[in-house]
């Protein structure tokens, strides 16, 4: 801009100095000041204009900076509102399993009681005769040692059948109490998150608000920053379901590991240090590593190999998901290793997918071929190595700002 405005202004004073040697061959003290004074007031209206430029500048800067703040806070009460819906559904479980114990024990006391009232009965109607009378009817010492034990049978009868109905008392007691505080815990509970969601709308107001005064090539990112905090939502909830439904074979994954270690003379094949991931590609330079060249937190290596090239698990894993995403990630796979790290590899040819969701996959074993799929600006694969708890902040600026780390450290 600066370069633009002094050209143009050379031009000027050129065209007023040839104008001027025209009109006329002297120029006078008084026209070289004028035209002196003429050049100052235009440099000084360049540079009022380079400040006010700056000070844009500085404003966008700011707003992005206000737009990463707000979708912090969205972030946050994103996951409030995940983890109050579960107290919501663990509260409702409760309720439900405490109205059914509730029913249930409430059933049982009434047949306890009815038993303890028919045995009533049946003693009042026996008249007074009591237990000793029962005994010293006895017309033998056989008859005596019979009676004596039914009689024992009878009394201790009747005392479990009391503790029964006292216990069945409590029960009921205490499944009321839970009911309660289940209903309580459950208001609790959606009050907050009708609160929460309240601010995480307001929240996304204010956001569209600063997003609309950001830059064309500002939007653009935050377009991309988007997608790929979607598509890491889907893939950790995924992973979520991933985990118990292959329990098994991540099991069984850290068994082969755990004896391969303590036969290795070596060891410690999954403890995370150096050389445990081999590359995932054969060929291909290195193109991008924890940033890109404009500065922006990358958090992965991208490799610079054509469309085709097979892809190889980096480690022995489990397959924990796959998909043709036509955005962010385009075509990638996942895959957890013995030690907890998650490798992705991404940007793949759609359709190249050789291995499925749960499968045990070994070190050097092809996934799928590398493309230009999803959010790629050209032929690479884009390799990414997490640690547990596997979150993505789609405004992280280093390594340690969220699950990524240095897959360089790993290899």
């Amino acid at each position: 801009m600066k370069n633009i405005c002094k050209k143009i202004i050379s031009i000027i004073i050129i065209v007023i100095i040839l104008t001027s040697t025209n009109i006329s061959i002297a120029v006078t003290q008084s026209d070289i000041d004028k035209q002196k004074n003429e050049q100052t007031q235009i440099n000084s209206q360049i540079d009022e204009a380079e400040e006010k430029q700056k000070e844009i500048e500085e404003k966008k800067t700011e707003t992005m900076k206000q737009v990463e703040n707000i979708s912090s806070q969205i972030d946050s009460y994103e996951t409030q509102i995940d983890d109050l819906n579960s107290q919501i559904a663990d509260a409702n479980t409760k309720i439900k399993e405490a109205e059914d114990n509730l029913v249930k024990n409430e059933e049982e006391y009434k047949k306890q009681e009815d038993l303890f009232k028919q045995r009533m009965v049946t003693m009042y109607e026996a008249g007074e005769t009591s237990y000793l009378d029962f005994l010293l009817t006895s017309s033998s010492l056989t008859d005596f040692i019979s009676n004596y034990y039914l009689v024992s049978q009878l009394a201790e009868m009747d005392t479990q059948l009391l503790e029964k109905i006292e216990k069945q008392k409590e029960e009921i007691e205490k499944s009321k109490k839970e009911i309660e505080e289940s209903k309580q815990k459950l208001t609790t509970a959606k009050a907050s998150k009708e609160s929460v969601t309240s601010q995480l709308k307001v929240a996304k107001s204010e956001k569209n608000t600063y997003v609309a005064q950001l830059s064309e090539q500002e939007k653009e990112l935050e377009q991309k920053i988007q997608e790929l905090k979607q598509a890491n939502a889907r893939i950790a909830n995924e992973i979520k379901v991933a985990e118990e439904k292959y329990k098994k074979q991540l099991e069984e994954l850290q068994k082969n590991a755990s004896k391969n270690n303590s036969s290795s003379s070596t060891g410690g094949t999954t403890g995370g240090a150096s050389g445990f991931l081999s590359r995932p590609v054969s060929a291909g330079a290195i193109t991008a590593q924890a940033y890109y060249s404009g500065g922006q937190f990358h958090g992965a290596i991208d490799y610079g190999v054509s469309v085709g090239t097979p892809v190889y698990a980096a480690a022995d894993g489990v397959v924990m998901s796959t998909a043709n995403l036509t955005t962010s990630y385009g075509t990638y796979v996942v895959i957890r290793h013995a030690n907890g790290l998650q490798t992705y590899y991404c940007h793949g040819t759609a359709g190249s997918i050789s291995v499925t969701p749960g499968e045990t996959v070994k070190k050097g074993q092809k996934v799928m071929l590398s493309g230009n799929s999803g959010n790629s600006t050209g032929p690479h694969l884009h390799f990414e190595v997490r640690k547990s708890p596997y979150s993505y902040n789609g405004y992280a600026t280093a390594y340690g700002q969220d699950s990524r780390v240095n897959p360089l450290a790993y290899m």
